[in-house]
């Protein structure tokens, strides 16, 4: 019993940091250093990867009218005007082409040195770095385009040279935690004339595929031999993030509407220094 308390607490964390440019993967590791799941390393380098495909099913319910390429309702780019055809958004399928175009650099360095990254940069110092210097970003850029107009207001404006741009942040997420996949690509996004609403929703759609990806090739590694308390663990903590991140997820499109992000980034710069001082007091690490 105390272990699921313990995933319902890693699913909590999971819901709330993995949707806010806050880092949830560096949340996760801290959390870790705090409350330790009675696991072996194996497994928990697989679960906190993979408890984060409860908050992708949350992204998908959300917006599944908005990623769906299929369907005569509401389709403003048909294939063609009768058939098969009909049933096709053809605007849907050029925004996946845009989220695979972004998820390209990500993936090409996952599958190549995923591992000696978690070697390597997988501890608290880096995430407190990470997390200072992203947190100083954010408010930089918010103050560089305090006044200016977004140049690209709608996510069907997003051409295949942004999408590449937005993948290039994005693959800062994936090698060092504590960066933020959706913290990094929000602000290259900002840095490029994306406006906040369209950076944070195109943020959310690249996550389906990079979680998704990530989460297989984790699985893959660690094989299917789960005992049943590390199943249990691990339903546990995904339908958690799952109720969570529907909360967030709408909680967050709601506060960009009339907010911009500096206060994430104050957050993450007093977290950033407060975990460096636990670990030069031994508190953590």
């Amino acid at each position: 019993m105390l272990e699921i308390l313990k995933a319902i607490l890693f699913g909590v964390v999971e819901g709330i940091t993995e949707w806010l440019p806050i880092s949830s993967t560096g949340h996760m590791i801290l959390l870790d250093e705090i409350v330790k799941l009675n696991v072996s390393e194996e497994f928990y380098s697989m679960f906190q990867v993979v408890i984060q495909l409860g908050a992708i099913l949350a992204v998908v319910l959300i917006f599944w009218n908005k990623i769906w390429p299929f369907g005569k309702k509401n389709n403003q780019a048909p294939l063609s005007k009768t058939g098969v055809g009909a049933w096709v958004k053809t605007d849907i399928f050029v925004l996946w082409f845009h989220i695979l175009v972004s998820c390209v650099p990500a993936a090409v360095v996952g599958l190549l040195w995923d591992d000696l990254f978690e070697a390597l940069f997988y501890n608290y110092t880096t995430v407190a770095i990470m997390l200072i210097i992203f947190g100083v970003a954010f408010i930089v850029v918010e103050n560089m385009k305090a006044g200016h107009s977004a140049k690209i207001n709608a996510v069907a404006d997003i051409t295949y040279t942004t999408a590449f741009l937005i993948g290039m942040f994005q693959l800062i997420a994936a090698i060092f935690p504590g960066t933020s996949r959706s913290g990094a690509t929000i602000v290259g996004a900002l840095l490029i004339g994306v406006s906040r609403t369209v950076a944070a929703e195109y943020t959310f759609y690249l996550a389906i595929p990079v979680m998704f990806g990530a989460s297989l090739l984790k699985i893959l590694k660690f094989g299917f031999s789960f005992t049943a308390m590390e199943a249990a663990i691990l339903l546990v903590g995904m339908v958690v993030a799952f109720v969570v991140s529907m909360f967030v997820i709408k909680f967050l499109m709601g506060y960009i509407k009339k907010h911009d992000f500096k206060v994430f980034g104050w957050y993450r710069i007093v977290l950033g220094i407060v975990v460096l001082a636990c670990g030069i007091v031994g508190v953590i690490g």
